[in-house]
């Protein structure tokens, strides 16, 4: 499996602490922990209402500039909280930390990736309701992505090799299953607005788990063809959920058969990756499993 990046900054407490005072002095004094040390991000808890996001390596820092510039503009006008900065931290020369960095909003909750897929279903309205709102025509300034929102065919040759390396279960079947999927008609439509990375870690339930309460983690976000957030109905649901949400996102937007095989592709393209880039997190290991079974049996 294939190993966490190695961190270029090393992104503690101390740094963070230090990157405050020179910049947002009055929030310097808050609480701040840690809470989350990802492939591209740390992430701190600040005070109660706030947090720190951090990128630890340079492939990151784009990511990060990209929500401070477009997140602002995006929010008003999407049903549920969004990660949108509330403070810009900048390059700094003392401490040295030489990328962008952002204080956001800190959402209670619960990820909806430590939450059973039957108890899910009761969000895929929401979800819904949310994309349908995100997914509008994209200006052609909007980030760009190259692996996410565009043609299946720019993801065919990492897939291929995925699904033949021996790290992904099943990899005949999908193998096959792919060879068809990948030859779907291509998105025609204007580039709309993607989240890009919208699987159940980056959903956050409402205190009580019945409700979606947050979409966070926008830093791959882009434009282009819809079915790339789509693919979250095989990555996020079971077969229940995913014909709820299937059906209310239909509803709102009209969403045809061609889109809907492109986004169990996507659920394909991203489910091998979680598979094979699992790192020791088990949970994630076990995210590409589920998403795997689940392309491979919805017939």
């Amino acid at each position: 499996m294939a190993l966490r990046p190695v961190a270029e900054v090393d992104v503690t407490v101390e740094l963070v602490r230090a990157l405050l005072t020179a910049q947002h002095p009055d929030l310097a004094a808050l609480p701040l922990d840690l809470v989350a040390n990802g492939w591209d991000n740390v992430v701190l808890r600040l005070g109660d209402d706030l947090a720190v996001r951090v990128p630890r390596r340079e492939a990151a820092a784009g990511l990060v500039a990209h929500e401070q510039e477009w997140l602002p503009g995006l929010a008003p006008r999407l049903p549920l909280p969004v990660p949108a900065p509330v403070r810009v931290g900048t390059p700094c020369a003392d401490p040295f930390f030489p990328w962008a960095w952002s204080v956001v909003p800190w959402f209670d909750g619960l990820s909806a990736l430590s939450v059973d897929r039957a108890l899910r279903r009761a969000f895929a309205p929401d979800l819904a309701a949310f994309l349908a709102a995100l997914h509008v025509s994209a200006p052609p300034e909007a980030p760009v992505n190259p692996y996410r929102g565009v043609p299946l065919a720019a993801r065919d040759e990492s897939v291929r090799e995925r699904l033949t390396s021996g790290q992904v279960p099943d990899g005949s079947s999908l193998l096959d299953l792919w060879s068809h999927l990948v030859e779907v008609p291509a998105w025609d439509g204007p580039a709309l607005w993607l989240h890009g990375d919208l699987h159940p870690a980056n959903l956050v339930l409402a205190p009580g788990g019945h409700r979606l309460g947050a979409v966070v983690d926008f830093g791959d976000m882009t434009s282009g063809d819809p079915a790339t957030d789509l693919a979250t109905a095989w990555i996020t649901f079971d077969a229940v959920g995913r014909r709820v949400f299937r059906d209310a996102m239909t509803a709102r937007c009209g969403t045809d058969d061609a889109t809907w095989e492109r986004a169990r592709a996507w659920a394909l393209v991203l489910g091998t990756a979680f598979a094979a880039h699992s790192d020791d997190d088990p949970a994630f290991a076990e995210l590409g499993a589920h998403t795997l079974a689940q392309v491979l049996g919805d017939d």
